[in-house]
């Protein structure tokens, strides 16, 4: 159990009161239900409130770690000290009249439901994002992308808080808010500046260009995309893609070369379905997770001297082998 020191305890109630929770377990936060639990806990329901606790973290020099849908991320099992922020600020407005339609949504709006959402009003561009299962700003930070579109593609302007450097802020809050266009981000395949971590900043809400369509021409782009992804990738408790596809080639084909589908390692299991899917059979712990994601690394560079990606994040207490 971690346990908060009663000093940063007592500064954050102060602060947050009773919106404040501790030892909160993850994982029912998380797509791969597993990881341990959070040392302290707040939820934003709106843009405003993301705004408000982060900016408030920053100026407590408080570490956290901001969690949308749960998925590509692995939470350790011992956990994530500090606070976990879950973002549920999920106001979505449509401009479908406009010249040019938009959607604009906060960055906890679930991307796959807003995806159907503009199906729904005849607003094409977004088909390829409808079985996507994380939230809008996971995708703006991350470049989400699928069936040869990614995010970057739909950008229109994000708002976003951008950490002040504690040499500039003379007083609270510590964040700007700032609009960025998609240039500033720095896209490149799946990842940002702010992915990257050479940018501190969060994605408070994003404007997406759509297009006039029709609301069946959109729904069955949307069922052609959803038949392959039946197909081709398992149900069930995952991560996501797990690595990243290699230049001029995919993570998946090369797990399957190696005879790695369907390996397992405790709870979790490598789909046979689709190497590049990591499962959790029922009982996974996020070490099983681990280790066969060193397992598919080391067996992948062996043969191929590839050197395998991750696509997810690591988040929390982690003690990892190194190489």
């Amino acid at each position: 159990m971690m346990t908060p020191g009663s000093a940063v305890l007592a500064t954050l109630r102060q602060k947050f009161g009773e919106r404040l929770q501790t030892e909160v377990e993850l994982t029912r936060y998380t797509s791969a239900r597993v990881g341990g639990p959070a040392e302290m806990l707040l939820v934003a329901k709106s843009g405003g409130e993301l705004a408000e606790m982060v900016s408030a973290l920053w100026a407590l020099e408080q570490p956290f770690l901001i969690l949308g849908g749960g998925s590509n991320v692995l939470v350790a099992d011992a956990g994530v000290r500090g606070v976990v922020l879950l973002n549920r600020a999920r106001h979505v407005r449509f401009s479908e009249h406009a010249d040019c339609p938009t959607v604009w949504a906060e960055s906890g709006a679930n991307f796959g439901l807003l995806a159907r959402q503009a199906a729904a009003r005849g607003l094409s561009g977004l088909e390829w994002a409808a079985g996507i299962p994380g939230t809008l700003g996971g995708a703006v930070v991350g470049n989400a992308g699928a069936f040869g579109a990614d995010l970057a593609t739909n950008l229109v302007v994000a708002e976003i808080l951008h950490r002040i450097p504690a040499m500039e802020a003379s007083s609270y809050p510590a964040g700007r808010r700032e609009k960025w266009a998609r240039e500033h981000f720095g896209y490149s395949y799946r990842s940002s500046v702010l992915k990257s971590g050479a940018m501190t900043a969060v994605v408070l809400s994003a404007k997406l260009a759509l297009e006039r369509s029709t609301a069946e021409a959109v729904a069955a782009r949307i069922d052609e995309h959803t038949v392959i992804r039946h197909r081709t990738q398992p149900p069930g408790a995952s991560t996501g893609s797990m690595f990243k596809n290699p230049p001029g080639d995919y993570a998946g084909r090369l797990i399957d070369a190696v005879g790695l589908k369907g390996a397992q390692m405790g709870g979790a299991q490598i789909s046979p379905l689709h190497g590049n899917f990591f499962i959790n059979t029922g009982r996974a712990s996020a070490s099983d997770y681990y280790q066969l994601i060193r397992l598919a690394q080391r067996t992948v560079r062996e043969k191929f001297g590839v050197d395998l990606e991750l696509e997810i994040q690591l988040v929390g207490e982690w003690q990892v082998e190194e190489g």
